[in-house]
């Protein structure tokens, strides 16, 4: 998507936030449920996996924290960096939006991924 304005911008940034608050949510659901179900599970390799997930949760989460501060200090750059011409998204800005919407596609895939992953685990452990 090719952000023209700042409004954009910012609806766009604000629609980012909210979907990784919203993935926050669900990363510290599904720990919890491994939590829960790693109380029931004995076979070493099912902890291996375990560890796996515990292990994936954590780094999730800090990526989600990590790309939320980022969208929220883009968001407010344009209040920053704004030239005189009817705010319109100065060169720079819009380079950074871009790299920023591509690490948000590839966190998401990727928490997508993981979710998948783990539901499948569940199935076959608990």
């Amino acid at each position: 998507m090719v952000i023209a304005d700042i409004p954009q911008l910012t609806e766009e940034c604000n629609t980012w936030r909210e979907a990784l608050r919203s993935h926050r949510e669900e990363f510290t659901r599904m720990k919890n449920e491994l939590q829960q179900a790693a109380a029931h599970i004995t076979s070493k390799e099912a902890l291996k996996d375990v560890e796996h997930y515990e292990n994936q949760f954590d780094i999730q989460l800090a990526n989600i924290h990590d790309l939320k501060q980022s969208v929220k200090s883009l968001n407010k750059a344009p209040f920053h960096q704004l030239v005189s011409d009817e705010s319109t998204i100065p060169e720079m800005l819009g380079s950074s939006y871009e790299k920023l919407a591509t690490e948000y596609r590839h966190l998401r895939q990727t928490l997508h991924n993981i979710k998948n992953d783990f539901q499948q685990f569940l199935v076959n452990y608990t």
